[in-house]
């Protein structure tokens, strides 16, 4: 009988230390995302916080892979500094996975595909097709953005002004300070759905020079790769992804 009770004390004192071992938290990833690319990434005023299409989705992919996604908002132009410098861990943003980011840094596959937009004053109504139609003009794009460079080769422009924010690019439209500025087309076309813009258009026979990929993208040969590839499959054959961009209007 004190066998008896001596092993059921030892048997409680073994599940109560083992109780209160907590489980191993969830690895925290740091995931840079940037707060003026609506829809894909962008600053929530009411809530304060980054949401976005690809917000959805990288929170998705942690709960497919275990990781505990902590969105760190900065400028376009520092998602790769950071990633590279180790300041963050992914980067979810309306990024094209282009073969020059791809010397430095890897990406997950394609999640959204698209090209960029022409944007006008509204006033102009001229049916731009090319480059060519504005040669001699002055244009802007984004700093960072896989359009500068193109633009920039093309030969055609008078000068090809960099900004650090699409709307600090459509007021110079709006003012007349440039003749056209070249933008993320989903992304300016949600924002004038949302009545953003009026005095501006979209140049809608415009062929887009820059067809990208977007991709989540992770530092090169980082072991996580495979596991976000096998969760972006997983919530592409359930119809997740789809439900993400049919939310947000793409």
């Amino acid at each position: 009988m004190l066998l008896r009770s001596t092993l059921l004390r030892r048997f409680a004192l073994v599940v109560g230390l083992a109780a209160a071992v907590p489980a191993q938290a969830a690895e925290v990833l740091k995931v840079g995302s940037t707060p003026t690319g609506i829809p894909f990434t962008f600053l929530d005023t009411k809530t304060n916080t980054i949401q976005g299409v690809m917000v959805d989705i990288i929170n998705e992919v942690g709960k497919e892979t275990g990781y505990t996604i902590q969105i760190e908002p900065m400028a376009f132009s520092a998602l790769i500094p950071s990633l590279t410098s180790n300041k963050i861990d992914v980067i979810s943003a309306a990024m094209f996975a282009t073969e020059k980011r791809k010397e430095i840094m890897d990406f997950t596959d394609t999640v959204y595909g698209y090209g960029e937009a022409m944007v006008v004053a509204k006033s102009d109504t001229k049916a731009y097709k090319e480059l060519a139609d504005l040669k001699g003009e002055t244009v802007g794009a984004q700093v960072g953005t896989a359009f500068v460079d193109p633009l920039k080769n093309a030969g055609v422009f008078a000068e090809v002004k960099v900004y650090d924010t699409g709307p600090d690019m459509m007021r110079d439209v709006m003012n007349g300070r440039i003749k056209a500025t070249f933008i993320d087309y989903p992304v300016i076309a949600y924002q004038m759905g949302q009545g953003q813009f009026p005095t501006l258009r979209i140049v809608t026979d415009y062929k887009p020079l820059v067809n990208g990929q977007i991709g989540i993208g992770l530092r090169k040969g980082d072991d996580k790769l495979p596991k976000f590839n096998a969760a972006i499959a997983k919530i592409k054959a359930d119809g997740r992804l789809a439900a993400i961009i049919k939310k947000w209007g793409l």
